[in-house]
């Protein structure tokens, strides 16, 4: 079982996942610290929030099997429901209740969809775990101070299912991919130790080819 919340950052880039998981390797800065800071209160479990008739979970355990992640859920809202037709029971609350996750990101939308596939795989972890369907579910970015709704369509499902495969794969060979230097490199607190600005220089081999074995020749 590997860690939720990496598939985020594999979407992102999958250098990035190795060093952490495989490689041990973390260091922080502004940005890590912001988005810490912003999950303090998120990740409470003690702290349960009700607007109206909406209940809010924090810091929720979940895990799925199938893709062999676990985690936690940062906020998850009940919503009232007057069938058990895809809803769970809570032992605290009576009556049945429509389950829908939500996701704390410290900045503001993706071009990509790796927030997404870190929402749909707490959502498929959900379904699996209470044998219900959740067809739609949330990410907050507190830059932009919105919400944002994400349909938890087949599309989304079967990518989120491929990344967790890779993981996987990655995981088992122990081997750290090759860096690729990728917009957003210089944003990334593992900067100093993937060095991806190496990936763009020539290499030994290359220099010694071109300018000593064919001088020589």
């Amino acid at each position: 079982m590997l860690m939720l919340s990496g598939i985020q950052h594999y979407m992102f880039c999958p250098r990035q996942w190795a060093l952490i998981h495989i490689g041990q390797y973390w260091e922080e800065n502004r940005l890590t610290a912001e988005g810490r800071l912003i999950h303090k209160n998120v990740d409470n479990p003690s702290y349960r929030q009700k607007n109206g008739g909406v209940i809010t979970l924090r810091s929720v355990p979940i895990s799925s099997t199938t893709l062999g992640l676990y985690g936690y859920s940062d906020a998850i809202e009940l919503t009232p429901s007057e069938t058990e037709t895809d809803c769970i029971s809570h032992p605290k609350y009576p009556g049945w209740w429509r389950p829908c996750p939500v996701e704390y990101k410290r900045g503001h939308s993706k071009p990509d969809a790796r927030d997404k596939v870190q929402l749909a795989a707490q959502v498929i972890c959900l379904e699996e775990q209470y044998g219900i369907r959740i067809y739609e579910a949330f990410l907050f970015y507190a830059e932009t101070n919105r919400r944002e709704s994400v349909p938890i369509d087949t599309e989304l499902r079967a990518q989120t299912q491929r990344c967790a495969a890779d993981m996987h794969e990655v995981f088992r060979s122990g081997v750290i991919p090759k860096a690729v230097k990728r917009h957003g490199c210089t944003n990334c607190s593992l900067f100093d130790a993937c060095m991806p600005e190496l990936e763009s220089r020539p290499r030994v081999n290359h220099y010694l080819t071109k300018y000593l074995y064919e001088e020589t020749a």
